[in-house]
């Protein structure tokens, strides 16, 4: 008999092989959420980079990413109501806010908690892999979306059909750990047009292959719409700090 945990409506995208990794939200009541950490810092990445940012990490992640950089998010998280969360990112009085994680497509109150914090006026940026659904977060919202390259172990659960799903205000995110992840990354933008549609984001693992190298593979493919970036808060502090 298999040892599988049953699979609750909000994981619809989670294989049978991932299922354990997301136990700890089986707990979790409607109307709460398990975050890991909340704090102020400054955006690191995306077209927002530089700008102060209140950031609501949660708890939790189905997928595996060979250079994950949070695993410290995976098994342990803080039981929140969805109000008091709300409160306290409004609390900072910092105007952006983004949720990351961790998953957070994988907690059903991110979706309403998302719809508050635009309504409240924020600017609001969510982070996700792009293997689970996008449809159902509001139009305001501006998502942060991974298409994850071979390296990374996950590519195969990217979801296509979220490229239909998304704003041409959205952005699609490709983490490069080496020159096969380049080449993937510039197939998959041509295939899709997605610096036609999208802003597009390349970024290399922190101690792969190194800025210049990417910026070089990117001015030979001529993808002049595609923007490279670096990881800005692993250059402010030391790459191994959390909370900032």
């Amino acid at each position: 008999m298999s040892s599988a945990l049953p699979l609750p409506t909000p994981w619809p995208d989670v294989p049978s092989d991932a299922r354990h990794r997301v136990a700890l939200l089986a707990d979790v009541p409607p109307g709460e959420l398990l975050i890991h950490e909340m704090y102020l810092s400054v955006q690191g990445e995306s077209t927002f980079a530089g700008l102060p940012c209140v950031f609501v990490r949660t708890a939790v992640c189905d997928s595996r990413c060979k250079w994950c950089d949070t695993p410290h998010a995976f098994n342990r998280g803080e039981r929140m109501t969805r109000a008091a969360v709300l409160n306290r990112a409004l609390a900072f009085g910092c105007p952006l806010v983004e949720l990351t994680g961790g998953e957070p497509l994988l907690q059903a109150e991110v979706f309403p908690l998302v719809r508050e914090l635009c309504d409240a006026g924020r600017t609001v940026l969510i982070e996700t892999s792009g293997a689970h659904d996008v449809a159902h977060l509001d139009r305001r919202a501006h998502v942060i979306m991974d298409l994850k390259c071979p390296d990374s172990g996950e590519s195969h659960r990217n979801r296509w059909a979220n490229l239909e799903a998304l704003k041409p205000t959205d952005q699609i995110k490709f983490v490069i750990a080496s020159r096969g992840d380049w080449d993937w990354a510039e197939r998959a933008i041509r295939e899709h047009k997605l610096d036609e549609r999208f802003e597009c984001l390349v970024s290399a693992v922190f101690g792969g292959p190194k800025p210049v190298e990417l910026v070089e593979w990117l001015l030979v493919a001529k993808l002049f719409r595609v923007r490279v970036q670096l990881q800005m808060h692993k250059y402010i502090w030391d790459p191994a700090a959390r909370g900032v």
